[in-house]
């Protein structure tokens, strides 16, 4: 008859050995990431330590305390424009606020050719600068039969600029320009000789 050994540790309980090196390597990594943040608070200055941690005891913003204006000369701002003085009639701080208003720039879509001809059915791109249309859709168009006519290709704007590329078979000189489909504004034109 042969006799039984007794199981070894590894042997007799894997799951408890196993459980057991899983909390060992868990509080392992706690402990290193508890580290971790730990110096990271310390070097980018968070906490309410003492200051000594290299950080300076200055503050980064100051915020004066809220004190009364003194109301000697009347309001400082005026709600319904022309309530208290008007322009033209002396006061010069009421003029030079009409005065400065700047004026508002005129939109106006720039049009440019990647090429000057191109081959039948030769991709070529249009491209431009549309200050203020961010997002318009534009329409490109083709001069045919004496009127402009919607030509199949359209683009965005993105950045205040677009690039839209064009393929066409129609032999001669072509004549583009891409329009606004929202407000309507119609760009310059440019000629692309095709053949």
């Amino acid at each position: 008859m042969s006799e039984q050994l007794p199981d070894g540790p590894d042997e007799g309980h894997p799951i408890a050995a196993g459980l057991v090196a899983l909390v060992g390597v868990g509080l392992a990594v706690g402990l290193i990431l508890g580290v971790v943040v730990l110096a990271g608070t310390k070097v980018l200055g968070f906490g309410g330590g003492d200051g000594s941690g290299g950080s300076t005891s200055e503050r980064s913003m100051y915020l004066p305390k809220p004190e009364k204006t003194p109301m000697e000369s009347g309001p400082q701002i005026t709600l319904a424009p022309g309530a208290s003085s008007t322009p033209g009639s002396g006061d010069p701080s009421a003029d030079a606020t009409k005065s400065s208003k700047p004026a508002k720039p005129r939109k106006q879509i720039s049009l440019s050719a990647g090429a000057t001809s191109a081959g039948p059915m030769e991709s070529f791109n249009l491209t431009g600068v549309y200050p203020g249309g961010e997002g318009a859709i534009l329409q490109v168009q083709r001069f045919e039969g004496g009127a402009w006519t919607d030509f199949n290709a359209t683009g965005s704007v993105s950045d205040e600029t677009f690039q839209i590329p064009i393929q066409t078979s129609q032999p001669g000189v072509n004549r583009f320009r891409v329009v606004d489909t929202d407000g309507g504004l119609e760009s310059n034109e440019v000629r692309i000789t095709i053949g």
